[in-house]
């Protein structure tokens, strides 16, 4: 039985400056993204679909892709501004629509249960597991329940600027919302500003907040594309700028009683390069896990 991790490989990091996700952090050239496929691996995962843009095609099959044990299963989706559901006028949008419809133009390579992350993210084998383990076991009998990885908020910041994370809220063990917000740490203070209501507040560093890695049987894949062509009617007058994203689709199946969401916490630290200040904090950090022994000097020594 397949179970596939998608990963979102189409952004361009403009604030690093760059194509971040193929930047070298381990000491024989390893991407962050090579940790988080390689700990995925392990936990089971055996289908990778990486999302890129088609003109970085050939970058990611002669690094990543090679990279690959020979049993695992590979694909590559692009993400195209006109793969949608219906037709729409999108302006003079340079940019693709979001992670939304990211996960949508990867739709004909996901088989079986699959879960979805960044490239960019260093998320941690404990989370991946997490997420590994429910889609194993909770999805076999239940295809309207899904799972999102949270991660304590102090776990996940950077000193050299904000961050964009979904701050989660639960109630039971269960996700009840997930609202989008800039979040800095100044001061030993934690500050988020809601993207959707504009609220502005001091949140504690142990809340629970997501790094989208989150877990769905494939009948998602439906929700996903009504919700999109939703989406596409409700703006289509500000398509130019407006963006379609994973957590506001869940936040409104949610809202919507159409899902549950389980909420699985880990204590994993996050690490990522969001500003180029930020890369020698990973790869002082990956030198330090592979020091106690968690990983390789060269990870893929076959």
């Amino acid at each position: 039985m397949k179970k596939t991790l998608v990963v979102m490989a189409a952004g361009i990091g403009s604030r690093f400056e760059g194509l971040k996700q193929i930047e070298p952090v381990g000491p024989s050239g390893e991407f962050i993204i090579d940790y988080s496929v390689h700990d995925a691996i392990r936990c089971g995962f055996n289908k990778i679909v990486f999302i890129i843009k088609e003109e970085n095609y050939e970058i990611f099959k002669e690094t990543i892709g090679k990279r690959m044990p020979d049993d695992i299963e590979i694909a590559y989706a692009f993400q195209k501004m006109d793969d949608l559901p219906i037709k729409v006028d999108l302006g003079g949008r340079v940019k693709p629509l979001g992670t939304g419809q990211a996960v949508y133009c990867a739709r004909d390579y996901i088989e079986g249960n699959f879960a979805i992350m960044n490239a960019d993210d260093f998320y941690g084998y404990g989370a991946l597991k997490e997420i590994s383990d429910f889609l194993d076991k909770e999805l076999m009998n239940n295809v309207e329940t899904y799972a999102i990885v949270s991660y304590k908020l102090k776990n996940t910041v950077t000193d050299n600027g904000s961050v964009k994370r979904g701050v989660c809220f639960e109630a039971s063990g269960k996700l009840i919302d997930l609202d989008e917000s800039i979040i800095e740490h100044i001061n030993g203070k934690y500050i988020r500003k809601s993207i959707k209501t504009g609220l502005k507040e001091e949140i504690s560093g142990d809340t629970n907040v997501s790094m989208n890695l989150l877990g769905f049987p494939k009948e998602f894949l439906n929700h996903l594309e009504e919700e999109l062509i939703y989406f596409l009617k409700e703006n289509e007058d500000n398509l130019e700028t407006k963006e379609f994203l994973i957590p506001d689709v869940v936040g409104k199946l949610l809202e919507e009683s159409k899902i549950k969401v389980e909420l699985l916490e880990t204590n994993e630290n996050w690490y990522g390069v969001t500003y180029k200040e930020d890369k020698q904090i990973v790869v002082d950090a990956i030198n330090k896990m592979i020091k106690d022994g968690i990983y390789g000097e060269n990870l893929w020594k076959k």
